[in-house]
C-alpha cells in the first residue's frame, strides 16, 4: 500500500512538473522571444517581460535582437515607475554593449530615470544629491554630449529642490528652538549659488515641485 502511494504521490509531481513547463515557454527562435517580449510590454506586463527576456537571453546569449530588446525593456520600466529595474537593465546593457556612444546614452538614461522618479511621491531624498554628482561628473566625462542642454535642466531643478529643502529643514529647526542645527542649514543657503537669485516656493512639495 506504501509503494501504491508513493508512485502516485511521485507521479503526481512529474505531471505537475510536466504541465508547469509546457504552459510555459522554450526554444523559440530569437524573433519569436522578441515579439513575445514586445507583447508582454504593450500589454504593460513587465513581470512577463522579464521572465520572457531571461529565458530569450539563456537560450541565444549571441542573438542580435537581445540589445534592442534590452533597452526597450528599460525604456518601458522607466515609463511605469520601475526605476530601480530600469537601472539593472541599463547596468546590464552596459556589461553587453558597452562602446563608448552606448555606454554615453546609457548613463544618461540612468540619470533621467533618478529625475523622472521624483515626479512620484516618497522618493529618497539622498538620490537627488547623488543625481547631482551624477550629472556634475557625465558633463565632465563628455563635455560635447548632445544631451548637455536636457542635464543642465535636470541639474538647475535638482538644484533648485535642495536649495528649498535646505529652507525648510532650516525654518523648521528654527521653529522647534534647535538654534545649532538651524545655523548649520543657513550657512548652507548662505553658501548655495541660489541665495541671491528671486526665487518662487513651490506650492507642490518640494520632492516634486521642480520635476513636473
Amino acid at each position: 500500500m506504501k509503494v501504491k502511494i508513493l508512485t502516485l504521490f511521485f507521479a503526481l509531481i512529474f505531471m505537475v512538473g510536466c504541465s508547469t513547463k509546457s504552459s510555459g515557454l522554450y526554444n523559440l527562435r530569437p524573433e519569436i522571444w522578441y515579439n513575445h517580449i514586445m507583447a508582454d510590454i504593450k500589454a504593460n506586463d513587465l513581470k512577463e517581460a522579464d521572465k520572457h527576456y531571461n529565458q530569450f537571453a539563456s537560450e541565444h546569449v549571441a542573438s542580435p535582437l537581445l540589445e534592442p530588446t534590452l533597452l526597450v525593456m528599460a525604456l518601458a520600466n522607466t515609463d511605469e515607475g520601475r526605476y530601480t529595474r530600469a537601472n539593472e537593465l541599463l547596468d546590464e546593457y552596459i556589461r553587453r554593449y558597452g562602446t563608448k556612444e552606448k555606454i554615453e546614452y546609457a548613463k544618461f538614461l540612468k540619470i533621467k530615470a533618478n529625475y523622472d522618479s521624483f515626479q512620484r511621491p516618497n522618493r529618497n531624498q539622498n538620490l537627488m544629491q547623488y543625481s547631482i554628482i551624477e550629472i556634475e561628473n557625465f558633463l565632465s566625462e563628455y563635455p560635447n554630449t548632445q544631451y548637455r542642454p536636457l542635464l543642465e535642466t535636470m541639474l538647475i531643478k535638482f538644484k533648485l529642490a535642495v536649495y528649498h529643502l535646505n529652507k525648510n529643514i532650516k525654518d523648521l529647526y528654527a521653529q522647534k528652538g534647535r538654534d545649532v542645527s538651524a545655523k548649520i542649514y543657513e550657512e548652507k543657503l548662505q553658501n548655495s549659488a541660489l541665495k541671491d537669485a528671486n526665487l518662487s516656493a513651490p506650492n507642490l512639495p518640494w520632492y516634486r515641485a521642480f520635476f513636473e
